[in-house]
């Protein structure tokens, strides 16, 4: 049967996912960054949630997947952290200048998260060679690789998932991710993943009553400075029912 994760950047969110079955949250901080490793805290309390994995993201910064080395040795050192914290599976992606997945950084923090799954994360898809990346990534010796099959929505690389499930024969677990919804989740665990991965992302409005107009806490346009994100359990619920209905669950 397909596993499920859910994106999740509070630990609310990662209590929404063990409420509804989710096999596992990936906790992240950072949504407007497109994921960041979360605080000592959030960690704690996401791993104190029962009947639910945790998988911690390891991302200095947003950005480009390039890393300095102190912001390696900064991961190598988060890594260790979400292990001794007890997290089930650490996520990362590494590259090189030129577009290949930094193979020898990455056998390295697979080996600081022993005793941990490891997932390769969507720093594939910004691979210049999907082929070759799956290639350095068995070798690196991670559990799975997350991927919308080189493409900005899972829906659209749904044949080069097919492609990697074929070529990957069992070495390495695919997780589809990016764009998956109720709607499209039957037709992506068709394509043979082990995993989908998606965020059923919904705003809360805040309740504050005085909100002052001359002053942005963050700079960016579109970045709502009262509402928060969320995981929406009704989304959620609808992809695992869409799953169910069609065998996968």
């Amino acid at each position: 049967m397909i596993e499920t994760e859910l994106c999740a950047y509070s630990v609310d969110a990662c209590l929404a996912a063990a409420r509804c079955g989710v096999t596992r949250a990936e906790l992240c901080a950072s949504p407007w960054e497109g994921g960041t490793t979360p605080s000592l805290g959030a960690i704690r309390l996401a791993r104190r949630i029962e009947g639910l994995q945790l998988s911690v993201m390891i991302r200095p910064r947003g950005g480009d997947f390039l890393y300095s080395d102190g912001e390696f040795r900064q991961m190598v050192e988060e890594v260790r952290i979400a292990r001794d914290e007890g997290a089930d599976c650490v996520v990362f992606g590494l590259l090189t200048a030129d577009g290949a997945v930094d193979a020898e950084r990455t056998a390295r923090l697979v080996d600081a998260a022993r005793g941990m799954q490891t997932t390769f994360h969507r720093a594939f898809d910004m691979a210049r060679d999907v082929d070759e990346a799956l290639e350095a990534v068995v070798g690196a010796g991670c559990t799975r690789i997350l991927t919308s099959g080189g493409c900005n929505k899972a829906a659209e690389g749904a044949e080069t998932l097919r492609r990697l499930v074929a070529r990957a024969a069992g070495r390495i677990a695919l997780m589809a991710g990016s764009g998956v919804g109720a709607a499209n989740a039957a037709e992506l665990a068709a394509t043979g993943v082990d995993a989908l991965h998606f965020s059923a992302k919904c705003f809360a409005p805040s309740a504050m009553r005085w909100r002052n107009p001359r002053v942005s806490m963050g700079g960016l346009d579109g970045v709502p400075e009262y509402a928060a994100l969320c995981a929406d359990e009704g989304q959620i619920g609808a992809i695992l029912r869409q799953l169910e209905k069609n065998g996968y669950r």
